[in-house]
C-alpha cells in the first residue's frame, strides 16, 4: 500500500473516533461526571502524546529554536482561531451543555452558530490528523501511539459536544454531518500532512509538526480541561495523569 493512502487511511480511523463519540453523546444520555472523566483521560493521553511523540520529535529533527518557535506560533493561530469563533457561537463547543452558562446557543439565540460550530470542529480536528501524515515521513512508518491518542481523545470530544448539541436543538443530520465531515477532513489533513510537508527541510518539518503541538495543548487548556473540571472537580487531575502515563507507555512500548 502507497504511504499516501496510508497516510489518509490512519487519519480517517482517528477521524472515526469522532463519530463514535458522537453516535455515543447523541443516542444516550451519559451522565456528566462520565462524559467529565472521559474527557480528563483524553486530555491526559494528547498531553503526553503532544510532549513525547510531537515536541520531542521536532526538538531532535530541528533543534530547539524551531520547535520552540513552532509550538508557540500553533498556540497563537489557535487561540485567534478560537477568539473569532467564540464569538460567533461556537466558545462552549465542547461542552456538553448540562450547565446553563456553558451551553451551546441555538440558532436561533445566535445566527451562524451552527456554521462556527462545524468550523470549530475543523481546527480542533486538523492540528491532529496532519501530525498523524507527518509522521510518516519518519521512516516510513506511523506513530502508533499518535494515531492512539487522537483516537482515543477523539471519543470524548464527539461525546461532549454532541450531547450539547442535543441539548441546543441541533437535529441528528447536523450533529453527524459535522462529525461525518471533520472525519473526511482529518483523512485529507492528514495525506497533505505527509505529501506536502514531506517536501520541505527537516527544520520546516521540526516547525509544522511543533505548530500542530501547540495548537493542540491551546485545545487541551482551553476546552478539554475546563470541559472535564465543570463536573469532575479534584478527581480530574487523577484521571488526567492515568491517561498521560497510558500514553506514555505506549510510547515506550
Amino acid at each position: 500500500m502507497s504511504l499516501v493512502l496510508q497516510a489518509g487511511g490512519w487519519g480517517l480511523l482517528a477521524g472515526s473516533a469522532l463519530l463514535l463519540g458522537a453516535a455515543w453523546g447523541y443516542g444516550v444520555r451519559v451522565p456528566q461526571k462520565a462524559i467529565a472523566l472521559v474527557m480528563a483521560f483524553g486530555a491526559g493521553v494528547l498531553l503526553s502524546a503532544v510532549s513525547f511523540e510531537l515536541v520531542g520529535e521536532a526538538y531532535e529533527q530541528g533543534g530547539l529554536g524551531p520547535a520552540a518557535l513552532g509550538t508557540l506560533a500553533g498556540a497563537a493561530a489557535y487561540t485567534l482561531g478560537n477568539l473569532w469563533l467564540a464569538r460567533r457561537g461556537a466558545r462552549h463547543r465542547k461542552r456538553s451543555g448540562h450547565a446553563e452558562t456553558h451551553r451551546q446557543p441555538s440558532e436561533q439565540e445566535q445566527g451562524g452558530s451552527g456554521m462556527a460550530l462545524a468550523l470549530g470542529a475543523l481546527l480542533d480536528g486538523v492540528p491532529e490528523s496532519a501530525v498523524i501524515g507527518v509522521g510518516l515521513l519518519d521512516g516510513g512508518t506511523v506513530s502508533f501511539v499518535t494515531v492512539a491518542a487522537v483516537f482515543l481523545s477523539n471519543i470524548p470530544e464527539g461525546l461532549s459536544s454532541s450531547a450539547g448539541m442535543r441539548r441546543a436543538g441541533r437535529g441528528r443530520g447536523y450533529v453527524f454531518g459535522v462529525w461525518g465531515a471533520i472525519a473526511a477532513a482529518s483523512t485529507l489533513s492528514a495525506v497533505l500532512g505527509y505529501t506536502v510537508v514531506g517536501n520541505f527541510s527537516p527544520a520546516v518539518v521540526a516547525a509544522v509538526t511543533a505548530v500542530a503541538a501547540g495548537a493542540i495543548l491551546t485545545m487541551i487548556a482551553d476546552t478539554m480541561i475546563p470541559e472535564a473540571f465543570e463536573e469532575a472537580h479534584l478527581a480530574t487531575g487523577l484521571v488526567t495523569v492515568a491517561g498521560f502515563l497510558l500514553s506514555f507507555a505506549l510510547s515506550h512500548a
